[in-house]
């Protein structure tokens, strides 16, 4: 059993050059509406359409656009929300399928052990009372809901059957696609003050990496403050359509 600590992280799968391509698409379709085509539209040109497109509060010519992201090393708790978005496209890692009691060879040893994410803000191998007085920490009950995983697969039960008693914490990869106004959306709700703490470091981490990748689109969300951990959170800047 492996604990993970800040381990959640991405890759953003779609190219680079790809992402800017799309920001000229969405001011030749903004132009459609305007009807102020122009000979030649450039990354500047482009920059500056969209960012007068989110002044004025004209989100859905966005949609003209998609970007696709690998979260990797985080929770099933964090997928769980995530899965909730419904204007995007999802492929995630499956506990009906990936048997956690495989055991590989050579530097696959150790691929399929049990990773669970904790908080970082907690002491994973702090005793606490049950209410049978025996004492546990986190860790030692995610080895032992390990142990007995083996134990039922062992057994002979599916993995299908045997991921039952797997936490919540267990660690899990998702790989999601989106336009950029749902992306927009998605780091309102997910890097907001009231978003989990899982969740609102990884996407705050996207959001200033697409800040730089992506000109215009997500330049008004702003860092407004950090928690009681030290986390920080964003939320975008109010426009005057």
């Amino acid at each position: 059993m492996k604990i993970l600590k800040n381990a959640g992280g991405f890759e953003v799968l779609t190219p680079f050059k790809n992402l800017k391509r799309q920001l000229l698409d969405i001011e030749k379709a903004g132009r459609t509406c305007y009807q102020s085509e122009k000979k030649e539209i450039t990354e500047g040109s482009a920059k500056k359409f969209v960012q007068m497109l989110m002044k004025r509060g004209h989100y859905s010519v966005l949609e003209h656009s998609n970007m696709t992201v690998k979260f990797k090393n985080i929770s099933r708790g964090f997928t769980h929300e995530q899965v909730r978005h419904r204007l995007t496209a999802i492929s995630q890692e499956s506990t009906r399928y990936v048997d956690y009691a495989k055991k590989g060879k050579g530097p696959d040893l150790m691929k399929f052990q049990l990773k669970c994410v904790v908080p970082p803000h907690r002491n994973e191998g702090e005793n606490v009372e049950l209410e049978n007085g025996r004492k546990l920490s986190l860790k030692e009950m995610f080895t032992e809901i390990e142990d007995f995983y083996r134990a039922l697969r062992k057994a002979g039960w599916a993995p299908e059957d045997a991921r039952q008693i797997l936490p919540i914490g267990i660690k899990a990869e998702i790989v999601i696609s989106a336009n950029f106004r749902e992306w927009r959306h998605i780091f309102k709700m997910r890097t907001s003050k009231f978003a989990h703490w899982e969740i609102r470091k990884v996407m705050g981490d996207l959001l200033v990496k697409t800040q730089r990748l992506i000109p215009g689109v997500f330049d008004d969300f702003v860092q407004t403050g950090v928690d009681q951990n030290g986390l920080r959170y964003f939320a975008p800047l109010p426009h005057n359509p």
